[in-house]
């Protein structure tokens, strides 16, 4: 009878534990922000998030554009000027590199990046991470400098 009620109880906690342990925690899919909260000068929380986030079972590739205002079409970009294309392309966001969890933190180090500065071989951003069934909640805590003075928090649903 004991094996029993123990078996039972290993088998309830699993399936009543919302939040997954940092060792168990699968990534893997496609997620898309729902919510992006900024802190410090200027922040706010932003529900119009266009934000796509593709995770394997190590790499990760994400675009995103930081603007609730409809980024400008540029016509001709050889007869742009350069306030036009930094309007165009100023909020445009994209990275790709590999990431590593331990100890309830995410830890991304992109390899490609529209931020060329990123591609230092030394670059990285560590999250807090948290993920309760198809909902991750990440909030950045440092990068290559140290503690980030404004964490931003973003809440992302797997959609694939």
């Amino acid at each position: 009878m004991k094996p029993l009620i123990a078996a039972f109880t290993i088998a309830l906690s699993m399936i009543a534990a919302p939040v997954a342990s940092p060792q168990s925690m699968s990534l893997a899919g496609t997620w898309k922000a729902t919510e992006v909260t900024l802190t410090g000068p200027g922040g706010g929380t932003f529900t119009n998030v266009a934000n796509l986030t593709l995770l394997t079972a190590r790499h990760f590739a994400r675009v995103e554009v930081r603007t609730d205002a409809p980024r400008p079409m540029i016509a001709d970009p050889a007869k742009a000027t350069a306030d036009e294309m930094r309007a165009a392309w100023g909020p445009f966001f994209a990275e790709a590199g590999t990431y590593e969890i331990s100890g309830g933190e995410l830890t991304m180090r992109p390899i490609v990046s529209k931020n060329s500065a990123a591609m230092n071989g030394s670059a990285f951003t560590v999250y807090a991470v948290t993920l309760s069934g198809d909902t991750l909640t990440l909030t950045s805590k440092r990068n290559q400098a140290g503690p980030l003075p404004n964490p931003a928090t973003i809440k992302a649903t797997r959609i694939e």
